[in-house]
């Protein structure tokens, strides 16, 4: 039987592209998402089979709903040996603003705990499953879709700043934590991708880069168990630049940059 990847936030976007080249690969589909509709109607138009494929309704944001989706995909379709956490939202906040405090916790529900819900269910299956196939260094590989924002905090950018932040030492530390029991941890840190998420962007957009390119630079760095990877290259350089900026020239760099939309824009 063919290998089995988990993708969540599979409706749009990088979700979307991840699951066609991981299906062109081979690879048997568990797509999770809140639109199970839109995710049907892609499977079809791309003519991928019911039995190579199939959709979960979740919202990563509840966790008895992400941890009810992934019981149900192990028990149809058995343990995934990858597991991609990708859903996730960018809203703008004004932290003057009472009602963006709930914002804030949105986001964080969503791009964070969301990601911690998806791992969950599946660390005991992955585990148990290496070790009674005599494979107890090769559980499988757990991936965490971040973001170069999560580098340095913009101004006018502070929820979805704070939470890929958040993800990325998240997944660092679960690294460390897992790779003795045979897990691999990738995190991985697009920059400006062509997605529904990006349309609503009102500033520029360096290194745009197409969702379906994004797929396949990001499938190569899972098959290599890279362990962090900013994609594309050029934001890589970007991303190595903002972490050395000194903090007096990085305020003076970004001070005009335009404040990400908010809910009610």
């Amino acid at each position: 039987m063919s290998s089995l990847v988990f993708i969540t936030g599979a409706s749009s976007g990088i979700g979307q592209a991840l699951a066609l080249r991981y299906h062109q690969a081979g690879w048997r589909l568990a797509l999770a998402a809140r639109r199970v509709p839109e995710m049907q109607a892609w499977l079809e138009a791309q003519g991928i089979p019911s039995d190579s494929a199939q959709c979960y309704c979740a919202d990563v944001s509840d966790a008895k709903s992400i941890i009810a989706a992934a019981s149900e995909c192990i028990a149809e379709q058995g343990v995934p040996d990858v597991v991609i956490a990708n859903a996730g939202i960018s809203i703008g906040m004004d932290t003057r603003e009472r009602k963006d405090l709930e914002v804030l916790q949105q986001v964080m529900n969503t791009n964070v705990m969301g990601m911690a819900a998806t791992f969950h269910p599946f660390l005991l299956a992955m585990k148990n499953r290496a070790e009674q196939m005599g494979h107890a260094h090769h559980a499988g590989t757990l991936v965490g879709i971040a973001s170069v924002a999560g580098v340095r905090g913009m101004p006018g950018h502070a929820a979805y700043c704070a939470s890929k932040a958040a993800a990325i030492s998240y997944c660092e530390s679960l690294r460390g934590e897992l790779k003795s029991e045979g897990f691999k941890v990738v995190t991985l840190a697009p920059g400006y991708i062509q997605t529904p998420l990006t349309q609503k962007n009102k500033f520029p957009m360096p290194f745009l880069m197409g969702a379906d390119d994004f797929a396949k630079a990001a499938f190569h760095a899972i098959e290599q168990g890279a362990s962090f990877r900013v994609i594309p290259t050029p934001m890589a350089w970007v991303a190595r630049l903002l972490r050395v900026l000194p903090n007096a020239l990085f305020d003076r760099a970004f001070k005009n940059v335009p404040r990400k939309h908010r809910a009610t824009d």
